[in-house]
């Protein structure tokens, strides 16, 4: 699902469905998602919250609960300079050999993820020492390397410090310094300027947006705000409803959506440049994922549905556009219903 057919993908997940075991039911959090991601581009994963976009990515890593959580089916191929490997088959020793090695994860929420009893500088070296060769003061002159490349001030002095004595900011700078320590082929980053104050997001965007182009790293970049993903991703993955509902490179799928929910969501984004009155609301709210999926999930909340759409899941397909698909049974361009192939 790319146009760019001439690169090998460096991340191919295929039909990846996962599962929640809870007192009221099984919850079908992921349902047969499929995406690649190539060696130095930046994909942007864009939805609700509920739509299943840091399930789905903290599955390929088994950072999901297990139990409650279980991966019933798919695959993760990960193609690095060093791997070629199924993410999904790994054991416990493989995950981490892989985890914050190859592939580096930078998370909501900073403070909860450094330990408030270990300086920022130790935290950050342990990762050093357990995925590279470097000990001791030399591993202690990578770390301070990676805290001036995240932009810290005076990092000799900075590496001392505890976590509680770093901003929101600066503690998502020292996630970043982490995530690049030990040169990973891709970077997912799950909604890392939520927390942050609207300044201080666009710098860590910025800094995250320049370290990947400059270290030639893949980056998954999972977030609610189109907005920030129109100025970082080559491509975009709209999920909704634990499925990938439309996608396509950024300039496509914004001037030229094709699924009524990313039609929706782009009408939700302000426009600086034009004189809205207000902004558009999808009406309703997400759906129940306490049954498996047997029609469109964004049916009752559509305002183009009609009665196939209550009868069939739609699949991803082509919408006439080089890598650009949509699974939506009406053709938004045609303002008309797709035909519906028999099986």
């Amino acid at each position: 699902m790319n146009s760019n057919s001439n690169t090998e993908p460096i991340l191919e997940v295929r039909d990846l469905h996962v599962r929640f075991d809870t007192v009221d039911g099984v919850v079908y959090a992921v349902n047969g998602v499929s995406f690649e991601l190539y060696p130095g581009e930046t994909l942007g994963v864009v939805g609700e919250s509920g739509s299943g976009k840091s399930v789905t990515m903290m599955s390929l890593l088994r950072l999901i609960p297990e139990p409650p959580g279980r991966i019933v089916s798919g695959t993760a191929r990960f193609r690095s300079r060093e791997d070629d490997l199924d993410l999904l088959e790994l054991n416990k020793r493989q995950r981490a050999k892989i985890r914050g090695n190859r592939i580096g994860f930078i998370f909501q929420d900073p403070m909860s993820s450094l330990n408030p009893l270990i300086t920022i500088g130790e935290q950050i070296k342990e990762s050093v020492e357990r995925h590279t060769t470097r000990r001791g003061a030399d591993a202690r002159r990578r770390v301070v390397e990676l805290l001036e490349h995240v932009g810290i001030p005076d990092p000799e002095a900075r590496y001392g410090n505890y976590p509680h004595q770093f901003s929101g900011g600066m503690r998502q700078r020292v996630m970043i310094a982490i995530a690049i320590a030990c040169d990973p082929d891709i970077i997912i980053a799950d909604e890392p300027t939520t927390a942050l104050d609207v300044t201080v997001q666009a710098q860590i965007v910025d800094l995250t947006n320049r370290l990947g182009k400059e270290l030639g790293i893949a980056v998954i970049w999972i977030s609610h705000d189109l907005g920030v993903v129109a100025g970082i991703a080559e491509r975009v993955l709209v999920m909704y409803g634990g499925t990938v509902v439309e996608t396509g490179s950024v300039d496509d799928l914004y001037a030229h959506p094709r699924h009524p929910y990313t039609v929706g969501l782009l009408g939700a984004l302000p426009k600086l440049h034009e004189n809205v009155p207000e902004l558009v609301n999808i009406a309703g709210t997400p759906p129940s994922l306490f049954s498996a999926p047997s029609k469109c999930p964004f049916e009752p909340r559509c305002p183009w549905a009609f009665k196939t759409c209550r009868e069939r899941r739609p699949p991803l397909e082509s919408v006439q556009r080089e890598g650009h698909f949509s699974a939506c049974w009406y053709d938004l361009e045609n303002d008309k219903p797709r035909e519906v192939r028999r099986k």
